[in-house]
């Protein structure tokens, strides 16, 4: 057992769930040949197109962005960027503006005292092995609203009639600051009593085979792994109540998570810390054309970066049978290549600790966000515009000091093909507690109390909490 001499009214319903594997509706191994069967199940077609070959999208008359008739979804627009942050000081790029606030919502229920979550297998244009596990509810704004025409995403109703279900979690957080201009996402799991139709492509699941699930490739998709990443785990003042006859790394993970107090530094001076940065370091983003957008060309087929490098915008008609309408086009940003994202972390005081770095992208909200020891999108990361700290370690980190390694999926329905290696290296002893100014040490427990605030933790970071797992 991982818990010692604990009753289960101690545990919260969340801490519970993503200690127990055990599912009589599927097991974990089951559910990967229920994802291939889904796959099998559902015609899918991705074709790349000219511009003008796509319907309800166009150029506006003088090129200045590419957007969609209604005025919703998203568009590609240009942006001049100033800053006094690192070597690069101002730059220009395609961007996607994305205002409206979209859903990202998972059900669940309890069975037998233990929670459950309600996951979809969703087809999104841009991903590698099109079916992945999805939130139950996964919908921009113009998505719910029906601006498309189609039906209604399921289960929406249960997200927007209070009275039918209980809040557990409701946060807004970022998504990749590299590629939106400020967009957010509602981050919301809401918990139900009542008996509840499974539809089909859905599924119930634990919070712990979730996190066993995201150990492997391109299984679950960003926004589910974004969403649990914020779920409040209780903390404990002390951790001897848990149990040691265990994995010592899975145990070090979850005393991290759970630890209150036994930490390097206080929360307060962590958010002091960043409050410094913050008012040291600018961020000036202006709109342009985007036909204006220095080192970028627009041609009958892409946007594209005159070096190739970064990542490029090209038009897709997609046909997906499952979906609330079942064919359509629209833009997709294609990476020039593979990124690499990664959280180095070592044990301070007995406790296991996360080297957190402050990032500033220019689609941030608030100029600077926590990110990983690591983040490389865009551009050829072995042979980088300037030194990326710690990277070296990282990509020769050896088998026996990696905790997590795998390829996760960015968002598919904005981007295409593009994933990141998700990396997790612990360091022993000889590697120095000082690191550069904008780096810091902070438990899973301090990680976790910042993603309940808006704008504190890039959707990098996210992706790797989350597969953060104690079994």
């Amino acid at each position: 057992m991982l818990i010692h001499s604990m009753k289960a009214n101690q545990l919260n319903s969340f801490l519970i769930s993503a200690l127990t594997e055990e599912n009589p509706f599927i097991t974990t191994a089951e559910v990967e040949v229920w994802l291939e069967q889904q796959n099998h199940a559902v015609q899918v077609g991705i074709e790349q197109i000219a511009f003008s070959e796509m319907t309800h999208w166009n150029f506006s008359q003088d090129q200045s962005r590419l957007q969609h008739q209604s005025g919703g979804f998203f568009s590609i627009e240009g942006i001049h960027v100033r800053t006094n942050w690192r070597e690069v000081k101002e730059w220009e790029q395609p961007i996607i503006n994305q205002p409206e606030i979209g859903y990202l919502g998972i059900i669940t229920k309890e069975f037998n005292g233990i929670l459950y979550f309600l996951l979809q297998a969703k087809i999104e244009p841009g991903n590698i092995n099109y079916v992945q596990l999805s939130p139950t509810l996964q919908a921009t704004r113009s998505n719910y609203s029906q601006v498309h025409g189609g039906k209604a995403p399921a289960y929406l109703e249960y997200f927007k009639d209070r009275k039918r279900a209980a809040i557990l979690m409701d946060q807004l957080q970022s998504e990749q600051g590299a590629r939106f201009l400020r967009k957010r996402n509602r981050n919301i799991i809401i918990q139900v009593t009542e008996a509840i139709e499974v539809q089909e492509a859905f599924i119930w699941l634990t919070l712990g085979q979730i996190k066993k699930l995201i150990l492997k490739d391109n299984l679950v998709n960003m926004d589910t792994r974004t969403v649990i990443s914020g779920i409040p785990f209780k903390s404990f003042e002390d951790i001897g109540l848990f149990s040691y006859n265990h994995n010592p790394v899975k145990m070090s993970m979850l005393i991290s998570s759970v630890g209150k107090g036994i930490s390097i530094y206080s929360f307060e001076e962590l958010v002091a810390w960043l409050t410094a940065l913050k008012c040291r370091y600018e961020l000036i983003v202006t709109g342009i054309p985007l036909n204006q957008v220095k080192k970028w060309t627009i041609t009958d087929w892409e946007i594209v970066e005159e070096e190739g490098r970064f990542f490029k915008v090209i038009a897709a008609r997609v046909t997906i049978s499952n979906r609330e309408v079942s064919s359509w086009c629209q833009p997709l940003v294609k990476p020039a290549q593979d990124g690499l994202i990664a959280f180095v972390v070592k044990e301070i005081f007995g406790v296991l600790h996360f080297l957190v770095q402050a990032k500033l992208e220019c689609g941030n909200f608030d100029i600077l966000e926590l990110a990983p020891t690591v983040q490389c999108l865009t551009g050829d990361y072995k042979r980088p515009e300037y030194e990326i700290p710690f990277l070296d370690l990282v990509l020769g980190a050896s088998p026996e000091s990696i905790r997590y390694d795998a390829m996760q999926s960015e968002e598919g329905g904005r981007f295409y093909q593009e994933q990141n290696r998700n990396r997790i290296v612990q360091v022993g002893a000889e590697f120095p507690i000082e690191v550069p100014e904008n780096y810091t040490w902070m438990t899973l427990n301090q990680m976790n109390t910042f993603i309940t605030f808006n704008n504190y933790l890039n959707i990098q970071a996210r992706s790797l909490i989350s597969a953060v797992n104690f079994l």
